[in-house]
């Protein structure tokens, strides 16, 4: 039952943000951000978007971009789901630091913009991540039965857990991001 639950947020997750890409825009925002960010080291080809992390990948030093995204861009989606009212909400925080809340059927619920040390705390936190290295789906922790659900996408990686089986690492991208809820 815990595997099911795991699976359908992390597709329900995945349907979510799916559906936060720009709205007839055209600007292509939802792209990784390694593909427009300039030239790559030339190992970049194989860190292009995924489903999930695979450890099966090349993680030597030119192996990684550290390319920042332009202000436009997605540096990291969050989504939340779960809880005792059982609400989703994702955050979307672009590379110039400004983020908005959307509720379960995308629509806006908040916006903002991260301070200069927000916006290097998330960054470095993100970094230090190393989403390239964590599995998929995050396990291992107790199970709360009312706990949050998150789903991760940062550089064309998708990282997915419950609270308490989320990683140290992941844990500090959560503290680093925006409120999840207003007030």
């Amino acid at each position: 039952m815990r595997a099911f639950r795991a699976v359908a947020a992390a597709l329900l997750g995945a349907v979510v943000l799916a559906g936060c890409g720009p709205s007839g825009s055209g600007s292509g925002d939802d792209a990784p951000p390694q593909g427009s960010a300039g030239p790559s080291t030339g190992a970049g080809a194989d860190a292009g978007p995924a489903a999930s992390p695979s450890p099966a990948r090349s993680s030597g030093p030119g192996a990684r971009t550290s390319a920042v995204p332009a202000p436009g861009e997605t540096l990291v989606r969050v989504t939340r789901s779960g809880g005792f009212a059982g609400e989703i909400h994702t955050l979307v925080v672009k590379g110039d630091g400004s983020w908005s809340r959307l509720d379960a059927k995308a629509g806006p619920e908040g916006a903002g913009k991260l301070s200069e040390q927000g916006l290097a705390a998330l960054r470095t936190a993100l970094r230090e991540a190393d989403f390239a290295r964590l599995p998929g789906i995050a396990t291992g922790g107790p199970t709360i039965y009312d706990g949050f659900f998150y789903t991760f996408v940062h550089g064309g990686y998708e990282v997915a857990g419950e609270q308490e089986s989320l990683p140290p690492a992941l844990v500090r991208v959560v503290d680093a991001l925006p409120p999840f809820t207003q007030g």
